[in-house]
């Protein structure tokens, strides 16, 4: 793509984000179908084929940086699109509004312990990054990339427990969590692609999956060429431009969510999104043919800090369930905002590595 203008590039990018939010609406209702007739929430299996399909924008755009040696612009998406798709929780609160916040309606502490895992995940991230350019296993993988896979596949077993078999009861009054999991019924909506047989949806399943996948590398290669001629950082990039096209799909999802009354689940899907999302720097590394996270620098370690930050509001949010909205927005939601906000200054800010 380096012979075509700018122009060109830009509309290429504007196409493929396109796609992505298309893709990622059927990608969204062909999962929510497939997991109801499979039942594959019930299994870590399906857990994590469901977190796949969901993070794909992502895997995408990660496989491409690194294969075409884009290292910063990979590491950038990755962490930085933590903190895009944290801030889509504010777009799902103006549309749970404006009685009552988001958090207030979720009424599950679930979405928490998926928070947590967030926090877990990213601070590993962080500390791989402060390892040397050599510690690496073969020198390829990072030991920081294999122990991420392994805290979330642990995390991921833990939650699952603790849905399936609650150790605690609790009362939220006023809450309307709606489904807690992609695998409960939408009450009085019929399922998605209700009468089409298990073949087809599989089908539109699969063809989603390939537009995604297409759509993100198209994404990665104009918008790094963009980047470039623009002088624009490759880590600034990525974390926002290229984050925010990436989460697209999560957007139109959670609003979605939203509407029909699930917002415990549009709350654990975007924590449960960001946990998975940092697993792919194993596959960076392995692809790369290096340990990425050594190389990642302070603005990706800045942009991990800012990723923790948004998650713990959420977090706290909905433990202490804020009562009140202003102009549709819970007090968590305006504060996430002026942090994002001040993260986005900082890391211009910030020199390079």
């Amino acid at each position: 793509m380096s012979s075509l203008a700018p122009v060109v590039l830009i509309l290429i990018f504007a196409a493929a984000a396109i796609a992505t939010w298309i893709a990622g609406v059927s990608l969204s209702k062909t999962t929510d179908a497939l997991d109801i007739r499979f039942d594959l929430g019930q299994e870590i299996g399906g857990l994590i084929l469901l977190a796949f399909a969901g993070t794909l924008p992502e895997l995408a755009i990660t496989v491409s940086a690194a294969a075409g040696g884009h290292l910063q612009l990979a590491a950038g998406n990755l962490i930085g699109g933590i903190a895009i798709q944290t801030m889509v929780l504010v777009l799902c609160d103006v549309a749970a509004g404006p009685q009552r916040p988001l958090t207030f309606l979720a009424g599950a502490l679930t979405p928490a312990l998926e928070g947590l895992l967030v926090v877990l995940v990213v601070v590993g991230v962080i500390m791989g990054g402060l390892l040397p350019a050599g510690a690496s296993i073969g020198g390829v993988v990072s030991p920081a990339s294999i122990a991420i896979c392994v805290f979330w596949g642990l995390g991921i077993w833990v939650i699952d427990g603790v849905r399936k078999s609650p150790r605690w009861k609790i009362e939220m009054p006023g809450a309307q969590p709606g489904r807690r999991h992609h695998r409960d019924r939408v009450v009085d909506r019929p399922e998605p692609f209700a009468g089409v047989s298990n073949a087809k949806v599989m089908s539109r399943f699969a063809l989603g999956c390939a537009v995604t996948l297409a759509a993100g590398i198209a994404l990665e290669l104009a918008g790094s060429q963009l980047a470039g001629r623009a002088d624009v950082n490759g880590v600034v990039f990525g974390a926002t431009a290229l984050a925010l096209a990436s989460a697209l799909p999560e957007i139109s999802s959670g609003i979605a969510a939203v509407r029909l009354g699930d917002h415990a689940l549009a709350i654990g899907d975007t924590f449960g999104g960001n946990a998975f999302q940092v697993t792919l720097f194993l596959l960076a590394d392995l692809i790369a043919g290096r340990a990425l996270l050594p190389l990642a620098g302070r603005q990706n370690a800045w942009l991990a800090a800012l990723g923790i930050a948004l998650t713990a509001i959420y977090s706290v949010g909905l433990l202490a369930r804020p009562a009140r909205c202003w102009a549709r927005l819970g007090p968590d939601s305006i504060l996430a905002i002026l942090v994002f906000a001040l993260g986005i200054v900082g890391l211009v800010a910030l020199p390079g590595s």
